[in-house]
């Protein structure tokens, strides 16, 4: 497992549907190492901090792997690393593969996977096209988050190393099909409420989907 390429980006202003929108989606390659904090990467900030950032979604990691599906999904379309606005573009992570709570070390830093990510209207204004939202949740390729357990220097080329494996064996994947199926495993999202290492915000909407 690796690191293909950390990417980096402050807020930007940019004009979308007729009205000035701040976005921090837009992410750029760097070079060298860079200092992965509690919060973000050095170099990296959100906009929006109510529904970006914070411990849980310190880093935003997308798998190298789906980048051939989409440049098929989206032909003509410049899809360099960085582009679905994540900080790691990363090889060897896959959705279905990995667990909420999964740890991992990549440079001097030690992370833990928790949760997907769901899109909202700003990868639409990244990508020029309001359907992307939907295709991007169709097609399940969400990508995770980590919280940053330990900070530490983290550069492109690094080795992703397994530290240890969440024992209830809750994948990303499992998250993203509770969300987004009509008719999920009440069984599994029952266990995913009481899934230590999963966000309060997303134990309590599955909760309240159990309570309905």
């Amino acid at each position: 497992m690796k690191l293909c390429s950390v990417n980096v980006g402050l807020p930007r202003d940019v004009v979308w549907k007729g009205r000035t929108v701040t976005t921090g989606i837009f992410k750029e390659p760097v070079e060298g190492s860079v200092l992965l904090r509690k919060l973000n990467l050095d170099g990296d900030r959100q906009a929006d901090l109510s529904v970006h950032g914070g411990p849980d979604k310190a880093v935003y990691a997308y798998p190298s792997e789906h980048y051939d599906y989409w440049r098929e999904a989206l032909p003509g379309m410049e899809l360099p690393w960085g582009m679905f606005g994540e900080n790691f573009t990363t090889a060897g992570l896959v959705e279905n593969e990995i667990n909420i709570g999964d740890r991992f070390s990549i440079g001097s830093a030690l992370v833990m996977v928790t949760q997907p990510r769901m899109p909202c209207y700003k990868l639409g204004v990244k990508f020029g096209r309001d359907d992307i939202l939907k295709l991007f949740l169709q097609s399940r390729r969400s990508g995770f988050y980590f919280s940053v357990l330990e900070e530490g220097e983290v550069a492109a080329g690094n080795a992703i190393e397994s530290v240890s494996r969440d024992p209830a064996g809750i994948t990303v994947a499992d998250i993203t099909s509770l969300y987004a199926n009509d008719e999920p495993d009440l069984a599994l999202m029952n266990r995913a409420t009481e899934l230590g290492a999963l966000p309060p915000s997303w134990r309590a909407y599955f909760s309240k989907q159990l309570s309905r």
